[in-house]
């Protein structure tokens, strides 16, 4: 089973059928992130339709303004997510710094409802890969998933020795530094993603669908100097591990485990 670890199904829209056959057809293991409330309510309809669709509640950097004033009516859907994302720091893509509080606020605030629920945090860092590193230091953070990083390296390396968990994306297809980084992730530590559709739309202009994830894990494994077939089998066992004994996600381990 392949696993891609940050995907927005609910931004198919009328390819969302197609998305979903595809993700059925090909068996990919797929967590589903969310954006804000709407997108998150849409996410747990659309898990409903397949066991492979594991859905994630978060409000996204870019949201966060929105929300930061109404924090604890965010508490009904942090409760019933089986994990946590898209949260995380965007100061990068963000040019208004006047947002940066707003953003630190709403990640605080989900990083005390993780550490409370013991729950697996699917994090956006760009341009604020120190600050997440200290927050997550802080908070006591046991299970964290990086995705998409393209920060400096030596915050990677204090990352990987925190125990932090690296998506790998699409943009290894074209990517030079992000070849790099995704040569310095240590194997335990290493995982998929396809970002889709979205992923492969700011990349290349086209609509990315869930089999880009192979063509993830073929590149991975030149990078790696590996196999297709062996680094699917490392991100399986690392997703596998991460999620293991964790309350939340048992029936979604058993289905990993049986695969």
């Amino acid at each position: 089973m392949l696993i891609d670890a940050h995907v927005h199904l609910d931004k198919y829209g009328d390819l969302l059928d197609e998305a979903l056959n595809e993700i059925e057809r090909e068996r990919i293991f797929t967590f589903a992130t969310a954006m804000d409330a709407p997108s998150y309510l849409e996410l747990r309809q659309i898990a409903q339709r397949s066991a492979l669709v594991l859905p994630a509640f978060g409000i996204h950097p870019k949201r966060a303004p929105e929300y930061v004033a109404r924090l604890r009516d965010l508490s009904q859907y942090i409760e019933t997510s089986p994990a946590i994302g898209e949260i995380g720091l965007d100061f990068h893509w963000v040019k208004d710094s006047s947002e940066y509080p707003a953003q630190l606020k709403v990640l605080e605030y989900f990083f005390a409802a993780a550490r409370e629920q013991q729950k697996i945090v699917n994090l956006h860092t760009k341009g604020g890969e120190k600050q997440i590193l200290d927050l997550l230091e802080r908070y006591d953070i046991k299970r964290a998933l990086i995705h998409w990083y393209s920060g400096p390296l030596d915050i990677l390396r204090a990352l990987v020795q925190f125990g932090a968990y690296f998506t790998v994306g699409v943009e290894v297809l074209y990517s030079e530094s992000i070849r790099t980084i995704a040569g310095e992730i240590p194997d335990h530590l290493l995982l998929t993603e396809t970002d889709n559709p979205g992923g492969m739309k700011w990349l290349k202009g086209v609509v990315g669908m869930p089999a880009d994830i192979q063509k993830v894990v073929e590149h991975l494994a030149r990078v790696r100097n590996s196999t297709p077939a062996a680094v699917s089998r490392t991100v399986h066992a690392n997703f596998s591990r991460m999620i293991k004994d964790d309350p939340w996600l048992r029936d979604t381990h058993s289905l990993l485990s049986g695969s």
